[in-house]
């Protein structure tokens, strides 16, 4: 291996939005992210959309019956 092109390797956070923290390694020290495997609707059964960027309004506007 070449030496000196490859990124550190440290300890990271992983930050959910919901509040929950992963520890691990990684090349970045902390990661935001928006859904998680405890606010994630598959893992938690909840019937939840999660909207990003306002899709589900801009959907149901573009679609309405009417």
């Amino acid at each position: 291996m070449k030496a000196g092109i490859h990124p550190q390797y440290v300890d990271a956070v992983i930050r959910c939005s919901c509040g929950n923290e992963i520890r691990t390694r990684s090349t970045k020290p902390t990661i935001h992210i928006d859904v998680c495997n405890v606010c994630h609707p598959f893992f938690t059964g909840e019937q939840r959309i999660v909207d990003t960027a306002g899709r589900v309004e801009r959907f149901n506007r573009r679609y309405q019956r009417g």
